[in-house]
Protein backbone atom coordinates (compact mmCIF):
# COMPACT_ATOMS: atom_id res chain seq x y z
CA UNK A 1 0.00 0.00 0.00
CA UNK A 2 1.57 3.80 -1.04
CA UNK A 3 2.46 5.83 1.74
CA UNK A 4 0.04 8.69 2.29
CA UNK A 5 1.53 10.54 5.20
CA UNK A 6 5.37 11.81 5.92
CA UNK A 7 6.22 13.18 9.21
CA UNK A 8 8.34 15.95 9.84
CA UNK A 9 11.22 13.57 11.26
CA UNK A 10 10.47 11.78 7.87
CA UNK A 11 11.21 15.28 5.98
CA UNK A 12 14.18 16.05 7.96
CA UNK A 13 15.74 12.47 7.33
CA UNK A 14 14.79 12.55 3.92
CA UNK A 15 14.92 16.00 2.19
CA UNK A 16 18.18 16.86 4.50
CA UNK A 17 20.13 13.80 5.48
CA UNK A 18 19.63 14.98 9.32
CA UNK A 19 20.11 12.14 12.26
CA UNK A 20 17.50 11.90 14.89
CA UNK A 21 19.89 13.77 16.81
CA UNK A 22 19.94 16.81 14.94
CA UNK A 23 16.23 16.90 14.51
CA UNK A 24 14.94 20.55 16.27
CA UNK A 25 14.37 20.18 19.83
CA UNK A 26 12.35 22.91 20.16
CA UNK A 27 8.22 22.06 20.70
CA UNK A 28 6.39 22.16 17.33
CA UNK A 29 10.01 21.01 15.18
CA UNK A 30 10.31 24.17 13.98
CA UNK A 31 12.76 25.26 11.39
CA UNK A 32 13.67 27.68 8.63
CA UNK A 33 15.31 27.01 5.29
CA UNK A 34 16.48 28.42 2.00
CA UNK A 35 15.14 27.19 -0.95
CA UNK A 36 18.20 28.16 -2.75
CA UNK A 37 20.10 26.05 -0.52
CA UNK A 38 17.95 23.14 -1.36
CA UNK A 39 18.78 23.86 -5.42
CA UNK A 40 22.31 23.90 -4.85
CA UNK A 41 22.20 20.34 -2.95
CA UNK A 42 20.05 18.66 -5.60
CA UNK A 43 17.13 17.96 -3.77
CA UNK A 44 14.27 16.36 -5.75
CA UNK A 45 10.88 17.96 -5.68
CA UNK A 46 8.57 16.42 -2.71
CA UNK A 47 6.08 13.05 -3.24
CA UNK A 48 2.58 14.35 -3.77
CA UNK A 49 1.78 13.23 -0.16
CA UNK A 50 0.30 14.80 2.75
CA UNK A 51 2.58 16.01 6.00
CA UNK A 52 1.93 16.02 9.27
CA UNK A 53 3.40 19.62 9.64
CA UNK A 54 2.29 23.21 8.43
CA UNK A 55 4.71 25.13 5.82
CA UNK A 56 4.54 28.71 4.84
CA UNK A 57 6.69 29.71 2.13
CA UNK A 58 7.70 32.55 0.06
CA UNK A 59 8.31 31.54 -3.47
CA UNK A 60 10.14 33.41 -6.15
CA UNK A 61 10.30 32.09 -9.74
CA UNK A 62 8.14 30.02 -11.85
CA UNK A 63 6.39 26.86 -11.14
CA UNK A 64 3.26 24.72 -10.64
CA UNK A 65 2.23 23.49 -7.25
CA UNK A 66 -0.16 20.24 -7.12
CA UNK A 67 -2.42 21.13 -4.03
CA UNK A 68 -5.00 18.90 -3.41
CA UNK A 69 -6.86 17.80 -6.77
CA UNK A 70 -6.06 21.29 -8.18
CA UNK A 71 -2.99 22.44 -9.92
CA UNK A 72 -2.01 26.28 -9.51
CA UNK A 73 0.61 27.80 -11.80
CA UNK A 74 2.24 30.63 -9.65
CA UNK A 75 5.02 33.59 -10.93
CA UNK A 76 7.12 36.10 -9.58
CA UNK A 77 7.03 36.46 -5.89
CA UNK A 78 3.84 34.24 -3.98
CA UNK A 79 3.51 33.25 -0.65
CA UNK A 80 1.81 29.69 0.21
CA UNK A 81 0.79 28.23 2.90
CA UNK A 82 0.57 24.38 3.56
CA UNK A 83 -1.56 22.29 6.40
CA UNK A 84 -2.03 18.74 7.19
CA UNK A 85 -4.80 17.93 5.70
CA UNK A 86 -4.08 18.60 1.87
CA UNK A 87 -1.55 16.58 -0.14
CA UNK A 88 0.95 19.05 -2.23
CA UNK A 89 4.09 18.85 -4.65
CA UNK A 90 5.40 21.02 -7.24
CA UNK A 91 7.01 20.62 -10.25
CA UNK A 92 11.13 20.68 -10.51
CA UNK A 93 13.03 23.87 -8.90
CA UNK A 94 14.44 25.14 -11.91
CA UNK A 95 18.14 27.75 -11.27
CA UNK A 96 17.22 30.72 -10.65
CA UNK A 97 14.35 30.60 -7.96
CA UNK A 98 14.91 31.45 -4.67
CA UNK A 99 13.02 32.13 -1.08
CA UNK A 100 12.18 30.68 2.28
CA UNK A 101 10.39 27.99 4.10
CA UNK A 102 9.60 27.37 7.63
CA UNK A 103 8.29 23.61 8.76
CA UNK A 104 6.07 23.13 12.39
CA UNK A 105 4.12 21.15 14.03
CA UNK A 106 1.10 22.29 15.86
CA UNK A 107 2.57 21.74 18.94
CA UNK A 108 4.55 25.06 18.15
CA UNK A 109 1.74 27.33 19.54
CA UNK A 110 0.38 25.43 22.24
CA UNK A 111 1.19 25.72 26.01
CA UNK A 112 1.69 29.53 26.88
CA UNK A 113 0.96 31.40 23.33
CA UNK A 114 -2.06 29.98 22.03
CA UNK A 115 -2.57 29.69 18.46
CA UNK A 116 -5.29 27.71 17.20
CA UNK A 117 -4.53 27.22 13.29
CA UNK A 118 -7.15 25.43 12.44
CA UNK A 119 -9.77 27.88 12.93
CA UNK A 120 -8.31 30.26 10.77
CA UNK A 121 -8.80 30.66 6.59
CA UNK A 122 -5.67 29.82 6.16
CA UNK A 123 -5.98 26.68 7.02
CA UNK A 124 -9.59 25.61 6.95
CA UNK A 125 -10.61 22.83 5.20
CA UNK A 126 -10.89 23.62 1.18
CA UNK A 127 -8.62 26.34 1.30
CA UNK A 128 -5.89 27.39 -1.29
CA UNK A 129 -4.22 30.23 0.45
CA UNK A 130 -1.93 30.93 -2.63
CA UNK A 131 -0.93 34.90 -2.69
CA UNK A 132 0.44 36.38 -5.68
CA UNK A 133 2.57 39.59 -4.10
CA UNK A 134 3.48 43.12 -5.14
CA UNK A 135 6.98 44.40 -4.61
CA UNK A 136 5.70 46.02 -1.42
CA UNK A 137 4.12 43.17 0.40
CA UNK A 138 7.25 40.78 -0.81
CA UNK A 139 9.91 42.86 0.87
CA UNK A 140 7.95 42.99 4.25
CA UNK A 141 7.86 39.34 3.95
CA UNK A 142 11.10 38.78 2.87
CA UNK A 143 12.07 41.00 6.31
CA UNK A 144 10.01 38.97 8.33
CA UNK A 145 12.17 36.06 6.93
CA UNK A 146 15.53 37.36 7.58
CA UNK A 147 14.49 38.00 11.22
CA UNK A 148 12.81 34.37 11.49
CA UNK A 149 16.81 32.98 10.09
CA UNK A 150 18.56 35.86 12.09
CA UNK A 151 16.90 34.25 15.19
CA UNK A 152 17.03 30.51 14.28
CA UNK A 153 20.83 30.76 14.37
CA UNK A 154 21.20 33.14 17.39
CA UNK A 155 22.13 31.88 21.19
CA UNK A 156 19.25 33.95 22.57
CA UNK A 157 17.45 31.80 25.19
CA UNK A 158 14.08 32.96 24.02
CA UNK A 159 14.32 33.31 20.24
CA UNK A 160 11.84 30.69 19.84
CA UNK A 161 9.07 32.73 21.88
CA UNK A 162 10.16 35.72 19.31
CA UNK A 163 9.93 33.43 17.12
CA UNK A 164 6.19 32.03 17.19
CA UNK A 165 5.63 36.35 17.00
CA UNK A 166 7.59 36.79 13.57
CA UNK A 167 5.47 33.24 12.45
CA UNK A 168 2.51 34.58 13.77
CA UNK A 169 2.83 37.96 11.54
CA UNK A 170 2.79 35.70 8.63
CA UNK A 171 -0.07 33.62 9.24
CA UNK A 172 -1.83 36.97 9.71
CA UNK A 173 -0.76 38.48 7.17
CA UNK A 174 -1.76 35.57 4.54
CA UNK A 175 -5.41 36.51 6.29
CA UNK A 176 -5.08 39.90 5.50
CA UNK A 177 -5.12 39.30 2.04
CA UNK A 178 -7.79 37.01 1.53
CA UNK A 179 -11.32 38.40 0.40
CA UNK A 180 -13.21 39.93 3.10
CA UNK A 181 -15.69 37.71 3.07
CA UNK A 182 -13.97 34.54 4.40
CA UNK A 183 -12.54 36.42 7.58
CA UNK A 184 -15.30 38.61 8.81
CA UNK A 185 -17.46 37.22 11.33
CA UNK A 186 -15.03 35.74 13.45
CA UNK A 187 -16.82 35.78 16.64
CA UNK A 188 -20.25 34.97 15.36
CA UNK A 189 -22.27 31.61 16.04
CA UNK A 190 -22.17 30.25 12.09
CA UNK A 191 -18.71 30.57 12.04
CA UNK A 192 -18.06 28.53 15.37
CA UNK A 193 -20.98 25.90 13.54
CA UNK A 194 -18.75 26.08 10.43
CA UNK A 195 -15.31 25.78 12.26
CA UNK A 196 -16.53 22.57 14.18
CA UNK A 197 -18.18 21.23 10.94
CA UNK A 198 -15.37 22.13 8.85
CA UNK A 199 -13.28 20.50 11.68
CA UNK A 200 -15.26 17.22 11.87
CA UNK A 201 -14.91 16.59 8.63
CA UNK A 202 -11.35 16.98 8.21
CA UNK A 203 -10.95 14.75 10.99
CA UNK A 204 -12.29 11.53 9.03
CA UNK A 205 -8.89 12.33 6.38
CA UNK A 206 -6.22 11.23 5.57
CA UNK A 207 -7.91 7.27 4.69
CA UNK A 208 -4.46 5.44 5.15
CA UNK A 209 -5.98 2.37 5.22
CA UNK A 210 -8.53 -0.02 3.49
CA UNK A 211 -9.93 -0.92 7.39
CA UNK A 212 -10.58 3.21 7.44
CA UNK A 213 -14.23 4.31 6.36
CA UNK A 214 -15.39 7.80 5.99
CA UNK A 215 -18.46 7.53 7.98
CA UNK A 216 -20.05 10.86 8.53
CA UNK A 217 -21.49 11.75 4.86
CA UNK A 218 -24.41 13.30 5.90
CA UNK A 219 -25.70 16.90 7.17
CA UNK A 220 -27.42 14.41 9.94
CA UNK A 221 -24.80 12.70 10.93
CA UNK A 222 -22.83 15.35 11.39
CA UNK A 223 -25.95 17.41 13.49
CA UNK A 224 -26.04 14.48 15.62
CA UNK A 225 -22.31 14.69 16.35
CA UNK A 226 -22.60 18.08 17.16
CA UNK A 227 -25.51 17.97 19.72
CA UNK A 228 -27.21 20.62 17.12
CA UNK A 229 -30.55 20.46 15.32
CA UNK A 230 -29.91 19.27 11.09
CA UNK A 231 -31.70 22.55 10.07
CA UNK A 232 -29.76 24.71 12.38
CA UNK A 233 -26.32 23.26 10.83
CA UNK A 234 -27.57 23.81 7.59
CA UNK A 235 -28.60 27.14 8.13
CA UNK A 236 -25.46 28.36 9.95
CA UNK A 237 -23.09 26.61 6.92
CA UNK A 238 -25.71 28.25 3.85
CA UNK A 239 -25.24 32.02 5.78
CA UNK A 240 -20.97 31.60 6.57
CA UNK A 241 -19.81 30.10 3.11
CA UNK A 242 -22.75 30.30 0.73
CA UNK A 243 -23.14 26.74 -0.19
CA UNK A 244 -24.87 24.14 1.64
CA UNK A 245 -24.05 21.37 3.93
CA UNK A 246 -23.83 18.53 1.29
CA UNK A 247 -21.82 20.56 -1.16
CA UNK A 248 -19.17 20.65 1.69
CA UNK A 249 -19.16 17.00 2.03
CA UNK A 250 -19.55 15.81 -1.21
CA UNK A 251 -16.44 18.28 -1.95
CA UNK A 252 -14.46 16.75 0.49
CA UNK A 253 -15.36 13.22 -0.46
CA UNK A 254 -14.71 13.68 -4.36
CA UNK A 255 -11.16 15.26 -3.47
CA UNK A 256 -10.05 12.41 -1.39
CA UNK A 257 -11.21 9.91 -4.06
CA UNK A 258 -9.03 11.95 -6.60
CA UNK A 259 -6.33 11.48 -4.55
CA UNK A 260 -6.97 7.80 -3.78
CA UNK A 261 -7.48 7.20 -7.17
CA UNK A 262 -4.41 8.53 -8.85
CA UNK A 263 -2.08 7.91 -5.56
CA UNK A 264 -3.12 4.91 -4.14
CA UNK A 265 -2.16 1.66 -5.31
CA UNK A 266 -6.21 0.57 -3.93
CA UNK A 267 -8.47 -0.89 -6.18
CA UNK A 268 -11.63 0.84 -7.25
CA UNK A 269 -13.85 -1.41 -5.03
CA UNK A 270 -11.55 -0.89 -2.04
CA UNK A 271 -11.68 2.88 -2.77
CA UNK A 272 -15.46 3.05 -3.02
CA UNK A 273 -15.31 0.97 0.46
CA UNK A 274 -13.54 3.17 2.90
CA UNK A 275 -15.52 6.12 1.63
CA UNK A 276 -18.79 5.15 2.35
CA UNK A 277 -20.62 3.48 -0.62
CA UNK A 278 -22.14 0.22 -0.33
CA UNK A 279 -20.77 -1.35 -3.78
CA UNK A 280 -18.42 0.03 -6.67
CA UNK A 281 -21.29 0.87 -9.14
CA UNK A 282 -22.93 3.41 -6.04
CA UNK A 283 -19.85 5.25 -6.39
CA UNK A 284 -19.10 4.64 -10.03
CA UNK A 285 -22.45 7.05 -10.39
CA UNK A 286 -21.54 9.49 -8.06
CA UNK A 287 -18.21 10.21 -9.26
CA UNK A 288 -19.70 10.30 -12.94
CA UNK A 289 -22.53 12.59 -11.69
CA UNK A 290 -20.23 15.12 -9.55
CA UNK A 291 -17.05 15.39 -12.05
CA UNK A 292 -18.29 13.93 -15.44
CA UNK A 293 -15.62 11.40 -15.70
CA UNK A 294 -15.37 7.90 -14.15
CA UNK A 295 -12.80 6.67 -11.63
CA UNK A 296 -11.07 4.46 -14.61
CA UNK A 297 -10.05 7.83 -16.17
CA UNK A 298 -8.79 9.33 -13.28
CA UNK A 299 -6.38 6.66 -12.47
CA UNK A 300 -4.90 6.81 -15.82
CA UNK A 301 -4.36 10.14 -15.63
Amino acid sequence: MAKTTETLDEFYRNKYGALSGDFPQNDGQFNVFRIEDRISSHTSSPTFIRRDFYKIMLFSGDNIFHYGDRSIPVTGNTLLFFNPHVPYTYESLEEGTHGCFCVFKDEFFKGNFRLNLFELPLFAAGAHPVFSLNEEETSEIKTIFEKIIRETDSDFVYKYDLIKNYVSELIYYGVKLQPVNTVSGHTNASLRVTTVFMELLERQFPLESTAQRFELRSPKAFADRMNIHVNYLNRAIKKQTGRTTTEHIFERLISEAKVLLKYTDWNISEISYVLGFEDQSHFNNFFKKKTDSNPTSIRRV
